[in-house]
Order: structure tokens, then sequence, then C-alpha cells
């Protein structure tokens, strides 16, 4: 469950793609979104300009500038338009193997090279539209990963009324924490490790909603 689906969540450094009717809007549009990710992750925020994208992408820079207007927008369109793609989380059987699938594919994203995660990650500090952009995203991937929760639920994996949002957090979060934050050396037993104590945690009532107070 990446911000910005690198291979959702994989490990390639291909942009995310909307999947919006053809013709040449929508194929400038896909120059452009490719020429920020490409310029995003070779000079980070710093060096992302909106003419440097237009000169990649081969388009007019008053095509950008009219479209996008600023690097905060032409950013908030590369996260919004990850929103628009067909990713579903693994169904592997197990509520620990699922979570362990999507580990592996974050953990693919946050070290693939060039870093583009990671840069958006980061760009999302710099920039207020490119922060709720990310936010927008995160909400989809969150909704979109619930299912994990649910089809454990019914395997009887977990107990009832188990907060979803809450126990994803708990096993995806370690790898942000290691690789972004502490920026650790990439440790391939990371993904499972996290799955593993989060399932645990769930299997015994951890994230358990609390009773709302006319249940009390």
């Amino acid at each position: 469950m990446t911000p910005a689906d690198p291979g959702p969540e994989g490990g390639t450094s291909r942009p995310p793609t909307s999947r919006r009717p053809g013709g040449r809007t929508a194929r400038i549009r896909q120059q452009v979104l490719d020429a920020v990710v490409a310029e995003l992750g070779e000079h980070g925020y710093d060096g992302l300009t909106t003419d440097a994208v237009a000169a990649r992408a081969g388009v007019h820079r008053t095509t950008v500038y009219r479209r996008w207007g600023d690097v905060g927008g032409l950013l908030a369109d590369v996260l919004d338009a990850a929103s628009a793609d067909d990713w579903q989380p693994p169904d592997t059987g197990s509520l620990e193997s699922d979570l362990a699938a999507l580990n592996q594919e974050i953990h693919a994203a946050l070290t693939a090279e060039p870093p583009i995660m990671s840069a958006l990650i980061a760009a999302s500090f710099r920039s207020e539209k490119a922060a709720q952009a990310q936010q927008r995203l995160w909400e989809d991937r969150y909704a979109r990963c619930e299912i994990i929760v649910s089809r454990a639920a019914r395997r009887g994996e977990l107990p009832p009324h188990t907060d979803a949002r809450q126990l994803l957090i708990a096993a995806t979060a370690p790898l942000y924490h290691q690789l972004v934050l502490l920026r650790t050396t990439p440790d391939p037993r990371l993904p499972g490790h996290a799955a593993r104590s989060a399932a645990i945690a769930a299997g015994a009532g951890a994230f358990v909603e609390p009773p709302s107070a006319g249940h009390v």
C-alpha cells in the first residue's frame, strides 16, 4: 500500500497511470506526469521545476503553467492519478500472509531506484497541494485494503469489531519508520516480521473497537 503506485505496489519506477479516455489531452497529461516522476527521482523536490518538466515532456511551458500552475499542482496530479488505477490488495488465504505480501510490495517500492516513493513522501512536506493529494491517496489505499481484515474476520482469524485501519497501520508502519525515518539498511525479513507481529496482536484483540457509549 504505497502512496504512489511505483508498482503496488511494486518495485519499478514507472509512474502511476490513469484510466481516463484516450486522445491528445490524455497523452500530454501522461507525458507530463512521466516527466514529473523522472525529474523528481533524479533531482528531488528542490530540483523540480515546471520548465524542466515541460522540456522533458516535450510540451510548451505554457501548457504546463495553464493546466498545473506550479510544482505543487504537478505533484498533486501524480498522486491523484494513482487513485485511478485498478490495484487490489493481495489475497493469499490468511491474514498474516496477506499482510506480508502487502508489506513486500511496500518494501520494494521504498527501496526502488530511483527513490520515487520516498521523494513523493518528502515532497508532501514541502507542498500543501501535494500533501492534500497524498492524504486522498492514503485514504483510497486504506479503504481498498480493508478487505484484508474483513476476509480474515470471516475466516475466524480475528475477533469481531476489529478496527481495520488500526490493524493496517500497525502492520505497515514499521516499514516506513525503518526505511523512511531511520533510513536503515533494507532487511528482507522486515515485511514478514511486521506482518506477523500485527497479525498476532490483532488475533489477541489488540485492535478491537471499544464499545460506544450507548452500549457500555
